[in-house]
């Protein structure tokens, strides 16, 4: 029964030469979202991916911007993903694939993934602008497989339709979140590992 099932949050901090960062993590949320990585592009991909996700998530970083905002949005990725990871432990119960296709205005975005243990991403999404603002579209890109390969997932990104690269870039924040949310969603016809194999 959902009363009886474990908190599902995790806390993860990272610190390196080039970032520190804190995040916490509450994969049954209510699309809480407090961010400030320094990066305003970034924090509002976060926020929405959060509210689309109904999680609660938190990240405070501080980045070497001064160069770029590379290390600050690839090393929040890395966090996000240890944090999926800790919050959804065994991963008992759950549905374990979800997918989301998502417009935005002109933009259409599909996200597909598996909480499969395997980190990969395959990624097929070219962006109508190298820049938004001052935020490097590449980014994206890096940020995804971070949180990919640092949550064991199995993550596919399709951008099928876009000629605003703001509104390419929030269609997929905004599937990502969807599709988060249906792979974690505990099933219940199910109870033990969603797998043959007896564990992910």
């Amino acid at each position: 029964m959902a009363s009886e099932r474990r908190s599902r949050t995790a806390q993860v901090e990272r610190e390196t030469s080039e970032t520190q960062i804190r995040l916490t993590l509450n994969l049954d949320g209510t699309g809480r979202a407090e961010i400030d990585t320094g990066v305003g592009f970034f924090d509002h991909m976060l926020t929405l991916m959060t509210a689309h996700g109904v999680l609660d998530l938190e990240v405070q970083a501080e980045g070497d911007t001064h160069i770029d905002d590379h290390h600050t949005v690839e090393d929040a990725g890395i966090v996000l993903g240890q944090a999926v990871r800790q919050a959804l432990g065994d991963k008992a119960g759950i549905r374990r694939y979800g997918h989301a296709m998502v417009p935005m205005d002109e933009a259409l975005a599909l996200v597909a993934l598996d909480c499969s243990g395997r980190g990969l991403l395959v990624f097929d999404a070219e962006f109508t602008r190298d820049k938004i603002g001052t935020f490097d579209t590449e980014l994206v890109e890096e940020f995804l497989r971070a949180v990919a390969h640092n949550a064991g997932m199995t993550l596919h990104v399709r951008l099928l339709a876009g000629a605003n690269a703001h509104h390419q870039a929030e269609a997929i924040f905004k599937a990502l979140g969807q599709a988060l949310r249906a792979a974690v969603e505990p099933d219940p016809r199910r109870e033990g590992i969603p797998s043959t194999k007896g564990r992910l």
